[in-house]
C-alpha cells in the first residue's frame, strides 16, 4: 500500500465533530465563536486567493453573504478548535455568466462576487487542488462533495417531495413520508494496468485532446473490488487481467467518488475498445511515459497533478510499483 501523505485529499486533519451536528445549541455557539471561519461555495467552485491560487479564501461570521445565505450552512467541523462552516451562494448570477463555459471540463473563467474580498475569486478545484496545503485540501473536497449532494438531492428519492436539511447539513429529511438522506460516496475503482515495461492507459470523450490516463469506473451492487477492476478494463479495452493488488484512495469530489486504486498485471494486451465506454486506448512504455512528463512527448498528456492516476503512474515511472 502507498502512503496517502503524497495523495491529494488523502491526509485527515481535520475534527469532523460528527457528534455535535445535531446539538444546535452547540452549533449555535460554534457560530458565534470569535474565530469561526465560512468557506463560500459557488456552483461546483471555491473562492482563493490572487492569481496563485495557493490558498482558500475565508470570510467570518459577520460577512453579508454568511447571512444572506444562512439557509444553506453545512457544519464542516473543528480546525484545531476553530469552528468552521461552508455556505452556499449558487443562487447568485454575475453579469456576463456563460453556463456553456461552466460546464467544460475545466472551467477556466474568473468569477468574483462583488462582496468578496479583494484579490479572491471563485475557481474551479481541479485547477488548484495541488497548490493549497494538505489541510485546505481535505476541507475542499469535504465542502464540494456535500454542496453537490444537497443539490442533487432537493427532493425525496422516495416519494419525490421536497427534502429539508437538518443536522448542521449532513442529513436531509423528506416532508412527506419523513425518511431520511444521508451524504452517498460512490466507489470507482481505477488501476495501473502493466504488462512488463508497459502500462494501459485510455482517453475518454470530451476530456482535453490528446488527454490519457488510467482506466476507471464504477463499482456495481455485489463486486468486489478484484471483480470490478477485471470486468472494468476488459469492457472498456477487451484486454484480461489476473493480478490485483490495492494501492491506495483518494477522496474524489467531481461529483462525489472514492477513487479505490489499483495495480493490475495484464495476462492479454490486443486492445479493442468499446467506443461506447471510452474514445481510445494505447500501451504506453516508461520510457515514453517517462518523456511525456518531462515534455519532450507531445503526443500525449498525462493525467492531471494531483489525481490518483497522476501519481500511480509516476510512482510506476519511479519503480515504487512493480
Amino acid at each position: 500500500m502507498l502512503n496517502k501523505k503524497l495523495v491529494t485529499f488523502g491526509e485527515t486533519f481535520l475534527d469532523r465533530s460528527g457528534i455535535d451536528r445535531s446539538d444546535q445549541m452547540k452549533i449555535s455557539e460554534y457560530r458565534e465563536h470569535t474565530s469561526s471561519k465560512y468557506l463560500l461555495y459557488w456552483r461546483g467552485k471555491l473562492p482563493v486567493k490572487s492569481d496563485e491560487r495557493d490558498q482558500l479564501c475565508w470570510v467570518n461570521k459577520d460577512h453579508p453573504l454568511v447571512s444572506d445565505y444562512n439557509e444553506t450552512l453545512i457544519f464542516l467541523g473543528l480546525d484545531i478548535n476553530i469552528p468552521i462552516f461552508s455556505i452556499d451562494i449558487s443562487s447568485w448570477m454575475p453579469e456576463g455568466y456563460d453556463p456553456e463555459a461552466a460546464k467544460a471540463f475545466l472551467d477556466q473563467n474568473i468569477y468574483n462576487h462583488p462582496a468578496m474580498p479583494k484579490k479572491s475569486h471563485f475557481a474551479e478545484l481541479r485547477g488548484f487542488m495541488n497548490k493549497i496545503s494538505a489541510q485546505e485540501a481535505e476541507i475542499s473536497v469535504i465542502a464540494r462533495g456535500m454542496h453537490s449532494w444537497h443539490q442533487s438531492n432537493s427532493f425525496c428519492s422516495k416519494c419525490g417531495h421536497v427534502s429539508i436539511p437538518m443536522h448542521s447539513g449532513w442529513q436531509r429529511d423528506c416532508s412527506y413520508c419523513k425518511i431520511s438522506h444521508f451524504p452517498r460516496t460512490d466507489p470507482v475503482v481505477i488501476m495501473l494496468v502493466t504488462n512488463g515495461n508497459n502500462i494501459l492507459l485510455g482517453r475518454s470523450h470530451g476530456w482535453p485532446e490528446r488527454m490519457y490516463s488510467c482506466l476507471a469506473g464504477f463499482m456495481e451492487p455485489g463486486e468486489t473490488i478484484e471483480a470490478a477492476v477485471k470486468r472494468e478494463v476488459f469492457e472498456e479495452t477487451s484486454v484480461k487481467v489476473g493480478a490485483v493488488n490495492y494501492l491506495t484512495s483518494q477522496p474524489w469530489p467531481f461529483p462525489a467518488s472514492l477513487m479505490i486504486g489499483c495495480v493490475a498485471e495484464a495476462t492479454s494486451t490486443k486492445i479493442l475498445v468499446d467506443p461506447k465506454e471510452i474514445e481510445s486506448a494505447i500501451w504506453v512504455s516508461r520510457e515514453e511515459m517517462l518523456e511525456v512528463f518531462s515534455g519532450n512527448n507531445q503526443s500525449m498528456y498525462p493525467a492531471r497533478k494531483g489525481s490518483i492516476a497522476h501519481f500511480m503512474i509516476k510512482k510506476w515511472m519511479i519503480g515504487d510499483i512493480k
